[in-house]
């Protein structure tokens, strides 16, 4: 994936072992490719750096169980994604109700907002696999390959859950009509 080569896999199988040289050049010679992962999941900058690091403290203190060092970059990976995905969800949960600027009455605000409840409602009862790609791909704006990638999947896997993941919410949406704020409408007229 990444362009610069890994370092050697005598130098990992020397970190593993506990030579802390080897393991101080493992860390450093990872770097370039661990943060050109992690600034193509990340959202922002900030996450792609702090994911890095956190993926570089991960090698510096559990390179030891590593099972095969030919497999050293799937490994960091998978932990760079582990940690931007998890950076997502935080930021996620983090994030304000939506606002908009133009909204013109109370009424039409409050209908937004159950819209938007209703569409995370949608999209947080997904089996996990189909939110994450629904997620990375049209909240995060992350393209295909990048999500694939990150996911592990093929394009042509990761483009099968997209399409799931949107007809799922499709179908909810539909199914369930939007709640009525319990106004002057009783349910009673002709």
């Amino acid at each position: 994936m990444a362009d610069s080569a890994w370092p050697g896999e005598q130098l990992v199988v020397a970190a593993q072992r506990g030579d802390v040289d080897s393991i101080a050049a493992l860390v450093s010679g990872a770097h370039p490719n661990v943060q050109r992962f992690a600034r193509s999941l990340c959202a922002t900058p900030e996450d792609a750096e702090d994911a890095a690091q956190e993926a570089l403290i991960i090698l510096y203190r559990k390179i030891g169980m590593l099972r095969a060092s030919g497999a050293l970059a799937s490994w960091m990976f998978r932990i760079v994604r582990n940690e931007c995905l998890r950076r997502a969800r935080t930021a996620m949960r983090d994030l304000p109700p939506l606002q908009d600027t133009a909204v013109a009455s109370a009424e039409e605000e409050a209908l937004q907002r159950l819209d938007a409840g209703r569409v995370a409602a949608a999209i947080a009862a997904l089996p996990v696999d189909q939110r994450r790609v629904l997620i990375m791909r049209d909240v995060q704006g992350f393209s295909g390959r990048t999500v694939a990638d990150a996911l592990g999947l093929t394009t042509a896997a990761m483009k099968s859950r997209l399409h799931r993941a949107r007809a799922a919410v499709q179908l909810t949406l539909r199914s369930t009509p939007g709640r009525s704020s319990g106004g002057n409408h009783d349910g009673n007229e002709a």
